[in-house]
């Protein structure tokens, strides 16, 4: 993959993590399809748009976006292989015509200047290297007055994935995890800080909104304790302690996640994001 500035990253992607992401999908989008609609509705896509989608996985929201402009086209740009062969799958079952998926690094991909009349993410905008780098790359490949919308996470202490692995603190090695400002989920986490990014990256009429969605974990405390512990963060935090403790800080997930069983029996926890729009100058 030529191109690529953020190495770690397409490490990660291509690795375990970007396999893990895939063969999950539909469990990743039943925890964060909530904001799917208030995305693409802040995008204004419609009609005949052109669509960028950054970080796009595995295609949920690309596709929906070629959906809401059946006259135009969606391009996904993701760093994982193992993602967008996915994406390519599904949007091939399902028989959608005008999306694409592209395998490349946002912050330096080359994108034909004006192409799209908007760019979205879900999630998809926290790890760049150089955020200020990839934005004014992104807004180059707006046209002029072109919208850029995207889903961060807000305050690590307002999303109740982390406050369930915060029970763990005292039994795996969890340190600053969850810190606002820090490279990784939450380095977008403080609202100045996305303003001041995307200020310095050539956008103008910036917008951050907090909104909160309560996504589905799993269907039980015991499947959502597996699946948050075969997450990254999870796999990486259990690799470090022994089996014993491995066995503790399961349990101990399990007891804080039944006290969010619904009444069907699945598990759902708060995500608190900022709903972010700002344009490309006219």
């Amino acid at each position: 993959m030529p191109n690529v500035v953020n190495t770690e990253q397409a490490q990660a992607w291509n690795g375990p993590e970007g396999t893990h992401w895939a063969r999950n999908q539909d469990r990743w989008n039943a925890v964060n399809e909530g904001f799917d609609e208030p995305l693409l509705a802040a995008a204004g896509i419609t009609g005949a748009h052109r669509t960028l989608d950054i970080g796009c996985g595995s295609g949920h929201t690309t596709r929906l976006a070629a959906h809401r402009a059946p006259g135009g086209r969606a391009l996904g740009l993701d760093l994982s292989g193992p993602m967008l062969a996915e994406a390519r799958a599904r949007a091939e079952r399902e028989g959608i015509s005008n999306v694409a998926f592209e395998q490349g690094d946002a912050e330096v991909h080359p994108f034909a200047a004006g192409t799209f009349d908007s760019a979205v993410s879900r999630y998809g905008v926290m790890f760049f290297g150089d955020p200020v780098a990839a934005f004014g790359n992104i807004g180059r490949a707006l046209r002029p007055g072109g919208r850029l919308a995207f889903v961060c996470p807000a305050d690590a202490a307002l999303n109740g994935w982390v406050e369930a692995m915060a029970v763990l603190r005292d039994l795996l090695p969890l340190g600053d995890f969850g810190r606002p400002g820090l490279p990784g989920m939450f380095s977008l986490a403080a609202p100045d800080r996305i303003r001041d990014v995307l200020t310095a990256a050539g956008f103008t009429r910036i917008t951050v909104k907090q909104t909160q969605k309560y996504g589905t974990w799993g269907s039980g405390a015991a499947d959502a304790a597996d699946f948050l512990l075969a997450t990254g963060p999870g796999r990486h935090l259990m690799g470090q302690v022994g089996a014993t403790t491995r066995t503790r800080a399961r349990r101990a997930l399990e007891d804080h996640l039944r006290a969010h069983e619904t009444a069907d029996g699945t598990v759902r926890l708060r995500s608190t994001s900022w709903l972010v729009t700002a344009d490309r100058p006219a």
